[in-house]
């Protein structure tokens, strides 16, 4: 077990593919990270949310779909299981699985435990990503609309980083500008690329607070 921390993770890949078919109960696809400038798999569309958090969270340097399949024992049976991601962050690795938590039986639990134990003998974290906060999954939609590069001809970004360390609200920050429509976009693009903050406690919309670093709020 404690060789799998020792394996490249650019030679690995999915131990198990992507299938798509007709009457299927869930959406596979490949979500885009702009982290790894890579598309990645996902066999629904709470594992390409949870990617798409990994992206947002800046720390991820790559991350590998299905990355192994673990065999072990119960009481009873053998049981198979394959972890959906192995994610390297520049904080450590992250074993994670994703299950809605309406959907965990009893037999996950137990497959749970045994992925937990491989992370720990290999060094890495372990999660499973079960819920989100309402709120959440609406601010990643928002701020990732605008996380691919995106070009500045009206010179707008100065302005709105000299602008964020007032205090201001999103919505402020744009009122500041003589292109509110075309500012919204470039700040969120500085949103999504921790140029600037935002008060992510609550529904993310115009009466966030945003703040640059060392600014009011930080």
């Amino acid at each position: 077990m404690r060789d799998l921390a020792q394996m490249p993770l650019a030679d690995g890949g999915p131990t198990r593919w992507f299938s798509w078919r007709r009457g299927q109960r869930h959406r596979p696809g490949l979500q885009f990270l702009v982290s790894t400038g890579r598309h990645h798999g996902a066999e629904s569309l709470e594992e390409a949310r949870v990617l798409l958090a990994l992206d947002f969270a800046g720390d991820l340097i790559d991350v590998l779909s299905q990355p192994l399949k673990l065999r072990f024992q119960t009481a009873q049976r053998h049981r198979e299981h394959t972890p959906d991601f192995l994610a390297v962050t520049r904080s450590g690795t992250w074993l994670i699985d994703v299950r809605p938590r309406d959907l965990v039986r009893s037999e996950d639990l137990e497959s749970f435990a045994a992925t937990a134990e491989v992370a720990l003998v290999c060094g890495w974290r372990y999660m499973v990503a079960a819920e989100w906060r309402t709120h959440v999954l609406t601010a990643l939609d928002a701020f990732s609309s605008q996380r691919r590069q995106l070009g500045d001809p009206l010179g707008l970004r100065p302005a709105l980083l000299v602008s964020a360390g007032q205090g201001l609200s999103f919505g402020e920050l744009v009122d500041t500008t003589p292109f509110p429509p075309v500012a919204r976009a470039q700040l969120l693009h500085l949103l999504w690329h921790r140029h600037l903050g935002a008060d992510l406690g609550g529904p993310f919309g115009d009466a966030s607070l945003v703040v640059s670093p060392g600014g009011p709020g930080r």
